[in-house]
């Protein structure tokens, strides 16, 4: 099962950095070209030069995006910007943050992961990944040798071992900070011996799912085994064999999922027609025009009985529930029984594959679909006719996730999201 060890961190020094949120940022794969510019103007020390480099149009194989964020990287630690943890440590890590007027605390540990090849079923994946990605990962790995933001990870504990012991810290916060978006983030070193040998123990006997970052674990993967190519008689515990996770209790309060919904767009007059003849697969309900939250309450009542979406159009509002020909239907999908029973796969493969002849190739190329988190955006695009329609979904729960991953499965892409992101530049993990 999962090895889990301290590590001597990298932090900013307080003594010179007072002001940590303004130099945090998101992780990577979120920030656009306008919140890059933005995190370069805050600060000159904001970890986003090392996270995600401006390009330059003279940019070449000596001087580009990776070999300046490996120079800064460096300065940054000669200079005593960044300073390394004495002795090995783990670290509370709790966000705390509102939505749609609930309050929330997530509780996470910061750790190091041994990186274990997938068909070892010790770390499990629940999606695909994207060749561009995994390049630009590998070539930030190999230039700056650390593992600049978290993956985030899920355990299962159903006993609350892993809770009561990190609750004893939470009230001790060393680094308290609100970042732009006012989720606050709290993260404390776990020092004590005792502990940090019990933590060691409890994850010896668990799997880890991974829930966002599997273009980093799998450049881990990638990275680890280009420098056992290099030493063939590297030492188990150097550095490169791990990698830098923030572990979450599945069932921690502070979960929050949000569904990704669907805007269609470019369909032509036929696929449109076929919107309104789903019945083969679902039980379909015309719903009256109503407000956004009884539509949206409506689906969250149905989606509590069987798998449920709601298509909206300029004319319709359709509540659709998967009938016992649609559930048939899916079990022709190819995928696992976990797989066939998520929302945003019978979405994917009954409703775009099946109904509208939209196939996965399209949508990787970003035809036809595209996806937001926000219920009033989605709704929105519906009333401007930005889309022609839009499929609302309710969120995928955790246990879903993880019943794919056992299952050896991967999700459709854009299945889950995760809020609020995990931040970049609370701790760095020197792989050496």
């Amino acid at each position: 099962m999962a090895e889990v060890k301290p590590l001597r961190g990298l932090r900013y020094n307080t003594e010179t950095i007072r002001d940590l949120a303004s130099v945090i940022t998101p992780p990577y794969d979120i920030i656009t070209k306008e919140a890059q510019a933005r995190y370069y103007a805050r600060h000159p020390y904001n970890i986003i030069r090392l996270e995600l480099g401006q390009e330059q149009p003279d940019d070449d194989t000596l001087d580009n995006v990776y070999t300046r964020a490996a120079a800064t990287f460096s300065e940054w630690r000669l200079q005593g910007t960044l300073r390394q943890e004495a002795a090995p440590c783990y670290y509370l890590y709790q966000q705390t943050f509102s939505h749609a007027g609930q309050a929330y605390t997530r509780t996470s540990l910061l750790g190091r992961v041994r990186v274990e090849p997938w068909s070892a079923r010790v770390v499990l994946p629940h999606e695909n990944t994207l060749a561009k990605a995994r390049e630009d990962r590998l070539r930030l790995l190999r230039a700056c040798n650390a593992n600049l933001s978290p993956i985030m990870s899920l355990y299962e504990d159903p006993q609350g071992r892993m809770r009561r012991l990190l609750n004893s810290y939470t009230a001790t916060a060393e680094i308290r900070i609100i970042d732009e978006d006012g989720v606050e983030h709290r993260l404390h070193p776990i020092t004590d011996a005792q502990q940090i040998a019990l933590i060691q123990d409890f994850f010896s006997q668990r799997q880890i799912y991974i829930a966002d970052g599997h273009h980093r674990y799998t450049t881990a993967l990638n990275y680890l085994d280009e420098i056992r190519a290099q030493h063939s008689n590297l030492n188990p515990d150097d550095g490169v064999n791990f990698v830098l996770m923030a572990l979450i209790d599945v069932d921690d309060p502070g979960m929050l999922v949000l569904p990704t919904h669907r805007l269609l767009s470019g369909l032509s007059p036929q696929m449109l027609d076929n919107l309104a003849h789903l019945e083969r697969h679902f039980h379909v309900t015309r719903l009256a025009p109503s407000d956004q939250q009884t539509l949206l309450n409506n689906l969250a009542e149905a989606g509590r009985q069987q798998p449920s979406l709601l298509i909206l159009t300029t004319d319709q509002a359709l509540l659709l529930k998967l009938n016992a020909e649609g559930q048939k239907a899916m079990q022709a999908s190819g995928h696992s029984d976990a797989w066939n029973e998520l929302d945003v796969a019978i979405v994917q493969y009954l409703l775009l594959e099946q109904s509208l002849g939209i196939s996965t190739d399209d949508i990787t190329a970003g035809r036809y679909v595209s996806y937001t988190h926000n219920d009033q955006e989605a709704f929105q695009a519906v009333r401007s006719g930005g889309a022609q329609a839009v499929v609302m979904l309710n969120s995928t729960p955790l246990r879903q996730v993880c019943a794919v991953a056992q299952a050896d499965d991967r999700m459709p892409q854009k299945s889950t999201y995760l809020y609020p992101k995990l931040i970049t530049g609370l701790v760095v993990n020197p792989l050496w």
